[in-house]
């Protein structure tokens, strides 16, 4: 585990947290303080809890590349998870692990661990997004009243530079978004959370009317270590095809270092 990882107290790492029942066998208990616009946990979350698992079976301390399949919606309650070891070599480990309630599979992933502490090469071609300050963004009044149903809200504080239009129904928007996201108890970011964190997003498609979606894959790439405070996150959609829309993501920390890098594959409902 990398030296980053906070102190557990925290919502995020109490909701996340995982008891090994036998080597590769885990039990966690989902909770109801991470739902989205669908009523279930956000897949992010259920992501991050077994990654905890996953995190604990191999040597390597950070995650690299994060491949995530979802097959069922997840819900709140008791949850068993498989790990598995596929590879331990010198620079890299790779894992996956399987979430299962009620005997179904709800997410199947597979992971790559390393050591983000090593230097090499930095290259970037783009910068982070270009946002006024935190304390000068607006907060929705939406947000800001912590709307009942939509948990996650609760836990997850976010700044837009300007008030986001599908909020006053508004179809005709741009699916691009820029904003700032932190977690509501002051947490701050690490590389454990930030696999869950790309899909802490409002969904960009929702710019064009959209407000059901679900995450068929997702795939995360964890570029560094956050330094504290704030993220920049820049999301967005370019293509709907057959209902089935691609979402990309990134995530920049306080020191305009990019941290990670997100798509997915989702499906309009």
């Amino acid at each position: 585990m990398s030296l980053d990882h906070p102190a557990e107290g925290y919502e995020f790492d109490q909701d996340t947290r995982v008891e090994k029942r036998a080597d590769g066998e885990f039990t966690a208990t989902l909770t109801d303080g991470w739902t989205t616009f669908t009523s279930h946990p956000n897949g992010g979350y259920v992501l991050g809890t077994a990654l905890n698992a996953l995190g604990q079976t191999l040597a390597q301390p950070d995650p690299l590349v994060v491949s995530a399949f979802y097959l069922r919606p997840a819900a709140p309650g008791e949850a068993a998870l498989r790990t598995e070891t596929i590879r331990e070599g010198r620079r890299t480990a790779t894992g996956a692990v399987v979430l299962e309630q009620g005997g179904k599979e709800i997410v199947r992933a597979t992971a790559t661990y390393g050591d983000l502490s090593a230097e090499g090469r930095e290259l970037h071609l783009q910068g982070p997004p270009e946002l006024p300050a935190p304390e000068e963004c607006e907060v929705p009044a939406e947000f800001a009243g912590k709307p009942e149903g939509v948990t996650i809200a609760h836990r997850v504080e976010y700044r837009y530079p300007q008030r986001p239009q599908w909020l006053d129904g508004r179809k005709d928007g741009n699916p691009q978004v820029d904003f700032w996201m932190r977690f509501a108890d002051g947490r701050d970011a690490d590389v454990h959370s930030l696999p869950a964190m790309v899909d802490f997003a409002v969904p960009a498609v929702l710019e064009i009317g959209e407000f059901s979606t679900i995450t068929v894959e997702l795939t995360t790439h964890i570029r560094a270590r956050p330094a504290p405070g704030w993220l920049a996150c820049r999301v967005w959609t370019k293509h709907v095809s057959h209902s089935l829309h691609e979402e990309d993501m990134e995530i920049w920390d306080s020191e305009g270092k990019l941290v990670a890098q997100a798509r997915q594959l989702a499906m309009l409902i």
